[in-house]
């Protein structure tokens, strides 16, 4: 075969595989979606398991956890609990387990737009954003400043655009925003205004959630419309590390029950400071912690939607700071994640929360190793995968478009190999070395896996160094500033309409200015 014709055939093949590539895939047939199944890395062996959740049971049953509120003395005493002299409140072992037996299962987590609902079953992982940064990164200037709510909004329109971040759990403080419940709602309405995805949120008065609810009965259509589509859970942190309820945490949590609302259960102690340092220890503590308030919950409502949200942090020892990108920070959430499969319950653990300041080669392993071994371990929701630095103190918006290729990699190793008769690919390896031309890149087994088995970076580089230095050798900032620039532009999501946002505005006190269109 002349030259000529071998060049051309390779042109042909590439020809095609750039329109393959162009072309939109129904969901089914994506590389990657939301949903892969994980809970093939196990950190813990069988013995482990059994033997933490034994001394789990010990706890809560000799210790148990101080400082509850009277309502929830009343309703976890009424199901079987009871109060200790010293006023702490004991989850005796068969009230724990049967409570775990009967927790609902299978939950779903709701978008306001059908398409981005998660079912949290089995070891089905999505990944997601969260955290409590007070700061917002600005990797040309190497600057932190304060976060904004414009900033929330902002995040949450990246976010609504993003393939591989599945859900948007409000991931910044907003710090122009003095008002507790100004920031509560409002935190909650930006999120909502800038996402059709699910959200999660917190709030720090009971007060507080019952108004955003009433919000969101106005956006899903009324209370019935809400209360069978949620769209919005409750982060919870209605501990205080070690072993203590924490008094308006726990007020919120019921109102968040009463509302309809899916809760995370989040316990976060920090090993060595908040809870033991030594690792088995830390998942013993939070483990407990969580589910004690499981007991909790379906104390209140039976069966009520809550997620397992064991989230131990780790410290560096040498001076007490948070150590969120360590190797022990991603083996100890991996760990917790099996118990929660242990347990067979909707799980949440977090990951991604890099120590590096700026989206730089430190963020980049330490995002991905702990990220990796979370979504393998079959969490059903990786929090805080996506955005954040400096041990969650400041968010980047170019980090979420970085870590959003990221995340799709990890989903792909996730997935894992496919194994059958067309994969194993006997007869593609016989038509091309006995009838082909010795390569498969025009094959039609290679055009047709090209994007149902590979996943490909949106702002990644795999160029030659000289197709890269003809494109003006940048960097992977530099292209994620470009994709940032360029969605904050164009993308104002019109999931709730402009006359629904206004009657918001004339009822609730909104303070995020209206996009120009809604104007």
């Amino acid at each position: 075969m002349s030259e000529a014709a071998v060049s051309g055939r390779r042109m042909g093949g590439r020809t095609a595989r750039r329109k393959l590539r162009a072309a939109p895939l129904r969901e089914e047939e994506k590389a990657v979606r939301p949903g892969m199944i994980g809970g093939r890395y196990r950190p813990l062996d069988e013995s482990g398991v059994r033997r933490i959740h034994t001394a789990v049971l010990d706890v809560l049953e000799r210790i148990g956890l101080s400082e509850a509120i009277p309502s929830c003395i009343e309703a976890v005493t009424a199901a079987g609990g009871r109060l200790s002299p010293e006023g702490r409140l004991l989850f005796p072992r068969a009230l724990v387990e049967d409570t775990v037996a009967s927790a609902t299962r299978d939950i779903v987590l709701h978008g306001q737009n059908p398409r981005h609902d998660l079912e949290l079953s089995g070891n089905k992982v999505y990944f997601g954003t969260a955290g409590a940064a007070v700061h917002m990164v600005d990797p040309r200037t190497r600057e932190y400043r304060e976060s904004t709510l414009q900033d929330l909004y902002d995040i949450a329109r990246l976010v609504d655009t993003l393939e591989h971040i599945h859900f948007f759990q409000r991931p910044i403080v907003c710090r122009d925003l003095e008002d507790p419940r100004d920031l509560d709602f409002n935190t909650c309405y930006a999120a909502v205004a800038g996402t059709s995805k699910h959200v999660g949120s917190s709030w720090v008065q009971p007060e507080h959630v019952d108004e955003s609810i009433a919000m969101l009965h106005r956006i899903a259509g009324d209370e019935a419309r809400w209360r069978a589509r949620p769209f919005v859970s409750m982060s919870s942190c209605f501990v205080v590390p070690p072993l203590r309820f924490a008094e308006d945490a726990c007020r919120c949590l019921e109102a968040g029950v009463r509302g309809g609302m899916p809760v995370l259960l989040l316990a976060a102690g920090q090993a060595g400071a908040t809870s033991p340092a030594a690792l088995a220890g830390a998942v013993v503590q939070e483990v407990a912690e969580v589910l004690a308030g499981l007991v909790y919950v379906n104390a209140l409502s039976p069966g009520h939607p809550a997620i397992f949200g064991t989230w131990p942090f780790v410290s560096d020892l040498r001076t007490g700071a948070m150590s969120g990108g360590s190797g022990e920070q991603a083996v100890l959430m991996a760990a917790c994640a099996q118990m929660g499969r242990f347990y067979d319950l909707p799980t949440g653990i977090a990951a991604g929360m890099a120590d590096s300041k700026l989206p730089d080669a430190q963020a980049g392993y330490e995002k991905g190793y702990t990220t990796a071994l979370a979504g393998h371990s079959g969490a059903n929701l990786v929090y805080e995968s996506a955005g954040m630095l400096g041990s969650l103190l400041g968010a980047c918006p170019e980090s979420f478009v970085i870590d959003n290729d990221m995340l799709g990699a990890v989903n792909r190793s996730v997935r894992g190999v496919d194994i059958d008769d067309e994969s194993l690919s006997v007869e593609s390896m016989r038509e091309v070395c006995m009838e082909g031309p010795n390569h498969f890149l025009g094959h039609p087994q290679t055009l047709g896996l090209m994007q149902r088995e590979y996943v490909y970076p949106e702002v990644g580089d795999r160029a030659s160094p000289k197709e890269w230095g003809e494109q003006g050798s940048t960097d992977i900032v530099e292209r994620a500033a470009e994709r940032v620039r360029e969605t904050l532009a164009r993308h104002y999501p019109t999931h709730i309409p402009p006359d629904v946002d206004a009657r918001l505005r004339a009822e609730f006190r909104v303070r995020l200015k209206p996009p120009a269109g809604h104007r």
